[in-house]
């Protein structure tokens, strides 16, 4: 967020990120947000061979590709996270934009954790974890000094945010000991 310093030497955040976090807090944005923001971060990264996310220019950000819950097919989700230190993982804030209902992509890592992120153009197969209690207390206070419009989300709606840990994890082995994405149907035999 702060990739500027000021003539002081103090933290700055990028252009227009504070406009975007007025705006991104407000109901109209929430009604809108969630048909627009993905559809052209999903057009971009495909463009792009996965090295761009438009979403990314102002946090950073994924493509989680999940098991579908009820339909068992590979989900692809872009998704704003918060990188752990060390590259050790992410995490995810199932915010919906402040709309009610948890996103679809909660409900997939709550039946499937295995999933795979695309960050920053590399694929990397994860376990994700809901974070509760302290753990889930430590990491929301962290998402609001990362991103202070998640406090209005949260006052939007009467559901508890979910939050993710995502773990990276090593690949499962496909035929001929291949790497195979956790979201591909396993391989059948002839």
């Amino acid at each position: 967020m702060t990739r500027f310093r000021s003539s002081r030497g103090t933290p700055r955040p990028r252009p227009g990120v504070r406009l975007v976090q007025k705006v991104s807090a407000t109901p109209a944005f929430a009604r809108a947000a969630p048909h627009l923001v993905p559809a052209l971060d999903r057009a971009v990264h495909r463009l792009t061979g996965g090295k761009v996310l438009l979403s990314a220019r102002l946090l950073p950000g994924l493509v989680l590709t999940a098991t579908g819950a009820r339909s068992g097919r590979a989900r692809r989700t872009p998704l704003a996270c918060m990188p752990e230190e060390g590259g050790r993982g992410w995490i995810l804030i199932g915010s919906n934009f402040g709309r009610p209902g948890h996103p679809a992509w909660t409900a997939n890592l709550l039946a499937h954790p295995d999933a795979e992120v695309s960050f920053e153009g590399v694929d990397i197969p994860v376990t994700a974890r809901l974070l509760t209690g302290e753990e889930r207390a430590a990491a929301w206070k962290a998402a609001l000094a990362f991103w202070p419009p998640y406090a209005a989300y949260q006052a939007r709606v009467e559901r508890e945010i979910r939050l993710f840990r995502l773990s990276r994890r090593e690949p499962a082995a496909g035929p001929a000991g291949t790497p195979r994405s956790p979201a591909s149907p396993p391989p059948t035999s002839g």
